[in-house]
């Protein structure tokens, strides 16, 4: 195993930042999943660690030792490409084997390393078969077992999984875990997909235009965003926001007069403007406009994903989703959503920064449907 430490690490394209000042520590044995949008660097920092880019400023150490001017087939890293790069003349075996052959290791060795590696992948009755003769999750296999073979200290992983489609993707997503568990070799993982990074991830770092927007494990980064963008990012219906003010004794105003969270206080100037936000699954309904938490709520359409609904419509002006289970009745009268105690952020407007709310008497968080649906997703991974 191998710890990583990126230090300062700036990536320039000419006069292009692609990577600015990153600073991340992968413990040994730790699966890292980088998430972000493209463009955001993310595969970029992957391939300066493993040394197919030039690093501009900054260093990165493995095991305590610098590795910037060390060649990549010397720093202990394996790569797992999104295209597989397999050599198509070459069978399985001999794909999987090949960086044996080229470092001199005895023929028996070789293969008794390449069988032991494909029963673990599962390819043992393909040794013998071509590239072009398999399907997307077996060339995917042969790419992780051509990296297995040669024993690295760590694992990158560039979008391996962005070509499959949807029922390989969650097959291989289980496949990765189930081997980590085992060889317990440091692994970072890009990818853009959140299920894929939410899933995998003992450290989740999401990243946004070559910077580090937060970085912790995946229930952390899920349950307290420090960014409007971290936020928005993660989840599915993601966030929604809503546009407020504070006023003079730091409560937030949604719209006119509407203040539906009466027992937050934030430690902001009067006139200072938020967004404060709730996740979909983190609301009721309730016809009881006497309550001073119910936000008016002005449904459009509602989505029947088989597992739950989809609610949407509106809330002073601004279109939210509302995640419900599937045995709810909708009235047929005028109603609104109320928010779980604790389920509440918010974020100032200037610069999408967390702010907290400075009150007391907050009633004890509520565990709500995002929370309790996480933990049985994490639960079996």
């Amino acid at each position: 195993m191998a710890s990583i430490d990126i230090r300062s690490v700036h990536k320039l394209y000419g006069k292009t930042p692609a990577v600015r000042g990153v600073d991340l520590s992968v413990n040994d044995g730790e699966f890292v999943v980088i998430l972000g949008p493209s463009g955001c660097g993310k595969s970029t920092l992957l391939r300066m660690i493993a040394g197919l880019e030039d690093i501009s400023a900054g260093e990165i150490a493995i095991d305590e030792r610098a590795v910037n001017e060390v060649e990549p087939a010397r720093r202990g890293c394996a790569m797992v490409f999104q295209n597989y790069a397999l050599y198509p003349h070459m069978s399985v075996a001999q794909n999987i084997g090949y960086a044996l052959k080229v470092s001199g290791v005895p023929r028996k060795e070789r293969e008794e390393r390449v069988a032991r590696i494909a029963a673990m992948l599962g390819l043992e009755h393909l040794l013998d078969r071509k590239p072009s003769a398999l399907s997307g999750g077996q060339r995917q296999r042969v790419a992780m077992g051509r990296a297995m073979v040669r024993q690295p200290g760590i694992f990158l992983f560039d979008e391996p999984l962005s070509n499959l489609d949807a029922k390989l993707r969650i097959q291989m997503r289980l496949e990765i875990k189930r081997l980590h568990r085992e060889l317990k070799t440091t692994s970072v993982f890009v990818t853009h997909d959140q299920i894929e990074a939410m899933t995998l991830a003992d450290k989740l770092v999401v990243m946004r235009d070559g910077l580090i927007e937060q970085a912790g494990t995946p229930a952390e980064v899920y349950r307290q965003p420090q960014s409007r963008f971290v936020a928005s990012f993660l989840g599915s219906p993601p966030m929604n926001f809503l546009p407020a003010t504070i006023d003079a004794t730091g409560r937030a105003h949604v719209a006119g007069d509407i203040v539906p969270w009466p027992q937050l206080v934030w430690n902001l100037p009067k006139g200072t403007r938020i967004d404060i936000a709730f996740r979909p699954a983190a609301t009721r309904l309730s016809s009881n406009f006497d309550r001073a938490d119910v936000l008016p709520f002005t449904p459009e359409m509602v989505e029947d994903l088989g597992s739950e609904l989809h609610l949407h419509g509106m809330v002073a002006g601004t279109s939210v989703a509302i995640a419900l289970p599937l045995d709810t009745d909708l009235p047929s009268d005028p109603f609104g959503i109320v928010v779980h105690d604790g389920a509440v952020h918010a974020f100032l407007n200037e610069d999408g920064r967390r702010v907290d709310p400075q009150t007391t008497g907050i009633r004890i968080i509520e565990k709500t449907g995002a929370d309790t649906c996480l933990e049985k997703s994490l639960s079996f991974i």
